[in-house]
């Protein structure tokens, strides 16, 4: 490259102009920053979740919950959102992250639209950023949409639930679905491998949109280690904070049984190293990227049609259960409203007929008495009396 300066050309510049050190600067900026990183598990209680990401980020990130809470918490019938936040810091980066629970997903006879309080936080989320995206400063937004859910799967060895179909059906497409096969040692690997296969044939037959990680890439190890991943859906996983000591001495995380030990971090047990790879490691960026570029702005066009600039979400009654429960209501009460208009004409109808008799009655006992009367006048003037015969 060379410039031109009062019509001479000037020498080439060495070592160009300096763009090669924009990825570096990119790096430096990122760093001092940080990010948010929020993550949401759903899954039926006992599946694992709290035990999963305490194992994840090796804290006691969520305190498990005992016995005696679960049953009561059970009794309640409600599906809580609890957030969880910690904030992790490796080699000089700062990761804000976000742990979104929710316990009471799927734990009763009926679950209808259990999934509705999940799918309304995630878009709450979206609202309350679009807010403030429109506020005229925008200086220390508040991020808590959510980058990647969790959804911890039943180990039943047959296929998805008719709940798992729906509720990922809606969840997948409003953020990054990451389906999880849970306690992957409860199953042989030839039922666990049937069992993966069945729950991929389901999500494909169901259109259901899961996150699936970018294959093209110019460096042949990441093309690999993606197409490693694809191929592990839906994650087996093992969860474990505890330490065993192996047959051969190794101390590690994982699960002792008589026949061994189920170790957590190896590949040949479970899909454990191949998950915290693509949500920390490796694909923690697009995972935001995917967010932002796609869920995030997808929510963002369709506001956008419907509202003004600044205006705020119109609050309309949406949500399907509610709806079918007050056309239940509006219905009972209609036929209620029925029944007592037919019992009100039928007493009515009583009561007119009643009074008609009593005046029938009265009458006769009327026409009864003037004969009466006109007997004893007509014997007072000694008129003979004349019976009629009735």
């Amino acid at each position: 490259m060379s410039t031109e300066t009062n019509g001479q050309q000037s020498p080439p510049l060495s070592g160009g102009i300096g763009i090669a050190n924009l990825p570096n600067q990119l790096h430096k900026i990122v760093t001092k920053k940080g990010t948010n990183f929020s993550v949401m598990v759903v899954g039926e209680s006992g599946t694992g979740k709290t035990t999963f990401i305490n194992t994840l980020f090796t804290t006691e990130l969520i305190e498990p919950l005992d016995d005696i809470t679960r049953r009561k918490k059970q009794l309640d019938r409600t599906v809580d959102i609890n957030i969880h936040k910690a904030e992790l810091e490796e080699k000089v980066f700062n990761v804000k992250l976000n742990v979104i629970d929710t316990p009471g997903f799927g734990d009763y006879v009926d679950n209808n639209d259990c999934w509705l309080p999940v799918v309304d936080f995630i878009e709450n989320q979206y609202e309350q950023y679009l807010r403030q995206e429109q506020q005229p400063v925008r200086k220390g937004i508040v991020d808590m949409r959510v980058h990647a859910c969790l959804y911890f799967i039943r180990p039943n060895g047959h296929t998805l639930k008719p709940l798992d179909v729906r509720a990922m059906k809606a969840i997948g497409a409003r953020c990054n679905l990451i389906p999880v096969i849970a306690k992957a040692d409860t199953l042989t690997p030839r039922d666990l491998k049937q069992f993966k296969k069945r729950v991929m044939d389901v999500i494909n037959a169901q259109n259901i949109r899961i996150y699936t990680p970018p294959l093209e890439s110019e460096d042949e190890t990441t093309t690999r280690r993606n197409r490693e991943i694809i191929a592990a859906m839906p994650f087996a996983i093992i969860g474990s904070t505890q330490e065993v000591s192996t047959h051969d001495g190794r101390r590690v995380k994982g699960r002792v049984y008589p026949w061994g030990v189920a170790e957590v971090e190896n590949d040949q047990h479970c899909d454990f190293r191949k998950l915290r790879s693509l949500l920390i490691r490796t694909h923690m960026l697009d995972l935001v990227t995917t967010t932002e570029e796609v869920h995030y702005d997808k929510y963002r066009t369709t506001q956008m049609k419907t509202r003004k600039f600044g205006e705020a979400k119109a609050k309309k009654s949406d949500n399907k259960r509610f709806k079918e429960e007050e056309e239940m209501l509006r219905k009972r009460f209609t036929e209620k409203v029925k029944q007592e208009e037919n019992r009100f004409r039928q007493w009515e109808q009583k009561l007119i007929a009643e009074r008609d008799r009593l005046n029938k009655d009265l009458e006769q006992e009327h026409n009864l008495v003037k004969q009466l009367e006109q007997e004893i006048e007509n014997f007072q003037r000694g008129i003979p009396a004349v019976r009629h015969g009735r």
